[in-house]
């Protein structure tokens, strides 16, 4: 049975829309796409590509497969290469037809268990309305978070307000700090959390 990850860049106010560029994601009148290159150095970019490198299987939500269709294709650097040749699925009721070579579209999420039967490391990367549809269908076996020392105040989330059920993690490694304030955090599922134990009597 495969693991299936999800890769996020996210803040500490948890958005983790449009690190890549300005233009990447737009939506809801967000202006502060391209945040993550400023806090990226040498270090955390090689944790990054060997996180890729890792990875048997791509799987994106509609919004971030049509981005990186649009952009890894025409790019010929290693992450570019690597990308390109994985097998990749993209979760979509309407696009059937996917473009970008090696893609096969999924109608639901109830099709990605039979992937953990296929391939040995899966990843999503971004995707964020996607990895909250696999958290509640309890598909997800690692949070692989990259956080960043800003903040938005607005932005998509992975967890908004009345957004998934109640879920504990646990730290599945040590965190891993970077020189320019990232870091990097890696949680599994944990069942649900214990509460209602008063922290005097812990």
């Amino acid at each position: 049975m495969g693991i299936l990850s999800v890769d996020l860049f996210i803040t500490l106010d948890g958005v983790y829309q449009a690190p890549g560029g300005p233009d990447e994601d737009t939506s809801g009148g967000f202006e502060f796409g391209g945040w993550q290159a400023a806090y990226s150095d040498e270090e955390s970019g090689e944790a990054i590509v060997a996180g890729i490198d890792r990875m048997d299987a791509l799987l994106l939500g509609r919004r971030t497969y049509d981005i990186f269709a649009g952009f890894w294709p025409n790019q010929s650097d290693h992450i570019a290469d690597t990308l390109n040749a994985l097998p990749k699925f993209v979760v979509s009721r309407t696009l059937t037809d996917p473009g970008w070579t090696g893609t096969t579209a999924l109608p639901d999420v109830a099709e990605v268990g039979a992937l953990k039967d296929r391939f040995q490391d899966i990843h999503v990367i971004g995707s964020g309305d996607l990895a909250r549809s696999l958290l509640e269908a309890d598909l997800v076996d690692r949070l692989n978070l990259y956080l960043y020392p800003l903040t938005f105040g607005s932005g998509k989330r992975l967890f908004p307000d009345g957004a998934g059920e109640p879920a504990a993690f646990r730290l599945a490694k040590p965190p891993r700090g970077f020189a320019k304030g990232a870091v990097a955090l890696v949680y599994e599922r944990a069942g649900a959390p214990v509460t209602g134990i008063d922290i005097s009597q812990a």
